[in-house]
């Protein structure tokens, strides 16, 4: 255990070197966030960073699977969705790729990551009947599809999310850590937790330039990776308890709630939902409190202490998950609803 404790705080260190090293060279090259219209800083900015996300928590998971924590079957999966989202985005963060070009890589991606897991076992709905709340339903190769949807779809919400200063990052760490306290004693987890510990440090080193005011910001191929490896995480939790799924969707609920709904106030007002806005209901609140940092922090703490404790107490069959759902969503809507998510500045 001491040796792992080393390894995961060289992997923070390592982040943070490269993080350094990239904006440097993202500098050098000019690759720069210009503000305009529809930014929500107004200082140009290094971007490609969390590029040092996906080098350390990529040559991570071999160390992982050979300390025996890491099944071989998931660390490929998890490496070859990861990696292949990742050069995309990165590719994007040079020159622009048609959006064709890169849903199409996506879609690779997420296939492949699911194949190598097996697929989803089962589709799994929260109901009010089930000792667990939950009730297991085979869908076969629909289900399969839903699954590639979801996970596409996770990995472009989290793109969409990443629009102020360390919100991502500190996102994906206070998510991977409640992830991680789903694999708790009693159940046969192995070393499920430590993949998302591993995620978790690799972010932190980033993070420690990219907290407000960031000085290199994340870009697509930090973004969408996050998206997709959070999804696959979700999805592998699935064979462990089907209830540990929707403690994840809980999770990621201020993710998912903003995202998602900020894209259909859009489409229904007839607005293009492909073209970049700044109407996410955080992005409306950072500009209400004059704060990155405020806002982060906020949403840090509301995964912590809210989305966390309902997430554990679904994981544990302690509460319904349609209870959990709707007790951690509702919430969330009514902040969306709030800060105007989708239908621009506050007044």
């Amino acid at each position: 255990m001491i040796r792992l404790g080393w390894f995961y705080l060289m992997a923070m260190v390592l982040a943070a070197v490269l993080t350094g090293f990239l904006r440097r060279y993202a500098v050098a090259k000019s690759l720069m966030d210009i503000p305009n219209a529809r930014s929500s800083h107004a200082v140009a900015t290094p971007r490609g960073g969390g590029l040092s996300i996906v080098i350390v928590f990529l040559l991570g998971l071999p160390v992982l699977s050979g300390m025996g924590l890491l099944a071989t079957e998931a660390m490929w999966a998890i490496w070859g969705a990861g990696a292949l989202v990742a050069l995309v985005g990165f590719w994007d963060d040079h020159g622009h790729i048609p959006a064709r070009w890169r849903l199409l890589t996506h879609f690779i991606g997420a296939a492949w990551g699911l194949y190598l897991l097996g697929g989803v076992p089962f589709l799994v709905f929260p109901v009010p009947t089930s000792n667990l709340g939950i009730q297991t339903i085979d869908l076969g190769w629909p289900g399969q599809i839903l699954a590639l949807f979801y996970l596409v779809w996770l990995l472009n919400l989290y793109n969409f999310m990443d629009g102020i200063d360390g919100l991502a990052s500190i996102e994906a760490i206070t998510v991977c850590l409640g992830g991680a306290l789903l694999y708790l004693p009693g159940f046969e987890t192995n070393g499920y937790w430590s993949a998302p510990v591993l995620l978790t440090m690799a972010v932190a080193g980033f993070l420690f330039w990219n907290f407000p005011p960031a000085r290199i910001f994340m870009g697509d191929a930090g973004s969408g990776f996050l998206g997709m490896i959070l999804g696959l995480f979700s999805i592998q939790a699935a064979w462990i308890a089907p209830q540990f799924f929707w403690s994840w969707l809980i999770l990621l609920g201020v993710f998912i709630v903003d995202g998602t709904w900020t894209l259909a106030r859009r489409f229904i007002s007839g607005e293009k939902v492909y073209e970049a806005h700044r109407s996410h209901a955080y992005q409306n609140a950072s500009r209400h409190f004059g704060s990155h940092k405020k806002v982060a922090l906020v949403i840090g703490v509301i995964n912590v202490f809210w989305l966390t404790p309902l997430a554990l107490l679904v994981g544990l069959a302690r509460l319904n998950a349609l209870l959990g759902i709707v007790l951690a969503y509702l919430p969330l809507i009514l902040l969306a609803v709030r800060f105007r998510a989708g239908a621009g500045d506050l007044k």
